[in-house]
């Protein structure tokens, strides 16, 4: 990994002994997965770190006075919910090597799509007294890593999350959002992913109740899937790229979006469709509805 250069001094990455995040499981710990494809917004995730950490060098190399406060942390940020906070953080003072572990519950509600557990050496207060070229701002960086997990990345369901929309920029009495990010060429279980609103009971009670659906579970879990079909669709039809002679990845954005369209859309061809779409959109928006059968009960 090439190490960022900084406008100041900073500790040779020997100063941390930085052990492997570990994922805590019903029968112990085991290390953290490059990706775990059976998980869903139900599972919360339980992951542990040690790290070692010399605090003499760290402020030796760095200019510091010995005396100096330096403040460890770890940040988790989600890719599929838009969302991130401080997972912990301890002040370090003292000399000698401070020994230090992250553990951590997160949320299962919170996450989705990418998750990036960033750790972090840093200044914990602002200082003048030291070398000249040393760090003086608190929070500036002395040493930092990034382990990444991928959530659902191999699962066969649709990938989704419930969380606050309070918390994020989409609008708060929104019932859901479909997001999509990335190319063609990206894969499916990476670029969609939907969200729903834990503060709509009725829309986050549909999908806790998706395996046994309540006839009003059925009536918006339509709902949900045929507005999803529809983002989907113009989503693909606005990209001049999704033609019939395109040649997208097997699992890729591209090709799941020429699947749904050949499902909808049997005997007709991309061309007529967007044509369709782009001259008479309230006629597609019927043709869509038509196409999803919305509120039918298998």
């Amino acid at each position: 990994m090439t190490r960022r250069v900084l406008p100041y001094r900073v500790p040779s990455e020997d100063v941390v002994a930085a052990g492997p995040w570990r994922l805590v499981v019903e029968d112990g710990e085991v290390p953290l997965p490059e990706a775990l494809p059976d998980w869903d917004y139900h599972m919360d995730l339980h992951v542990r770190r040690n790290l070692h950490i010399d605090l003499d060098q760290a402020r030796r190399q760095s200019g510091l006075p010995q005396d100096a406060s330096l403040l460890v942390s770890t940040v988790w940020t989600a890719t599929g919910s838009n969302l991130s906070g401080p997972a912990q953080r301890m002040r370090l003072t003292g000399t000698g090597t401070a020994t230090v572990e992250f553990d951590v519950l997160l949320r299962g509600t919170d996450l989705g799509g990418l998750l990036f557990l960033d750790a972090a050496l840093v200044l914990g207060e602002r200082r003048s007294d030291g070398h000249p070229s040393s760090p003086r701002r608190a929070g500036s960086v002395l040493w930092s890593d990034r382990a990444e997990l991928r959530l659902q990345g191999d699962a066969p369901q649709f990938p989704m999350a419930v969380i606050d929309f309070a918390r994020t920029s989409f609008p708060d009495d929104a019932a859901w959002h479909l997001q999509i990010n990335g190319s063609m060429e990206h894969a499916t279980m990476g670029a969609l992913l939907l969200l729903v609103n834990e503060r709509n009971a009725t829309t986050a009670t549909a999908f806790q109740n998706a395996a046994r659906p309540r006839p009003i579970d059925r009536i918006v879990l339509s709902a949900v899937y045929a507005d999803a079909a529809r983002t989907m669709v113009e989503h693909a039809l606005a990209d001049d790229c999704f033609a019939e002679d395109a040649d997208f990845p097997d699992g890729s954005l591209g090709a799941t979006l020429l699947s749904l369209f050949d499902q909808l859309f049997p005997a007709q061809s991309i061309t007529d469709v967007r044509l369709r779409q782009r001259q008479s959109p309230a006629l597609f928006a019927s043709d869509l509805q038509a196409a999803v059968r919305i509120f039918e009960v298998p």
